[in-house]
C-alpha cells in the first residue's frame, strides 16, 4: 500500500475491496466501508471490541461503531482524507483477523 494517510484513488480502492468480501462500500462521505460481525453472546462481541479497541489506539485509528447484544456494526473511514485510505483497509482485516480467531475458539 501507498501512503496510510491519503485516499485511495479507484483502481487501488477495486483491488483492496476485492480482498475484503464481507465488507460493504458506500459513497457516502466521500466513500466509506460496513460490516456487521454476529458472535456468539455479548461476551464474545466485548472481547472483539476490546482487541480491536487496543489496536485502533496503537494505530491512532479508531472505527465508528455500534454493539447490540451478540452484534457489532462497524463504519470505517479516515475523516481527514474525506475517504478510505490504507488505515481502513489495514484495521479492516484486523477485524477480520480477530473476528476469525474468537469465532473458530468457539467451534
Amino acid at each position: 500500500m501507498s501512503n496510510p494517510s491519503l485516499k485511495l484513488d479507484e483502481a487501488s480502492l477495486r483491488a483492496e475491496l476485492a480482498a475484503l468480501p464481507e465488507w460493504t462500500h458506500r459513497a457516502e462521505r466521500g466513500g466509506l466501508i460496513t460490516r456487521e460481525f454476529r458472535f456468539a453472546d455479548f461476551t464474545q462481541a466485548f472481547g472483539f471490541m476490546a482487541q480491536v479497541a487496543l489496536e485502533a489506539e496503537k494505530r491512532n485509528h479508531h472505527p465508528e461503531w455500534f454493539n447490540v447484544y451478540n452484534r457489532v456494526s462497524v463504519v470505517m473511514t479516515t475523516h481527514d482524507a474525506q475517504g478510505l485510505t490504507p488505515k481502513d483497509i489495514a484495521m479492516a482485516r484486523f477485524m477480520d483477523r480477530c473476528a476469525a480467531a474468537l469465532l473458530s475458539a468457539q467451534r
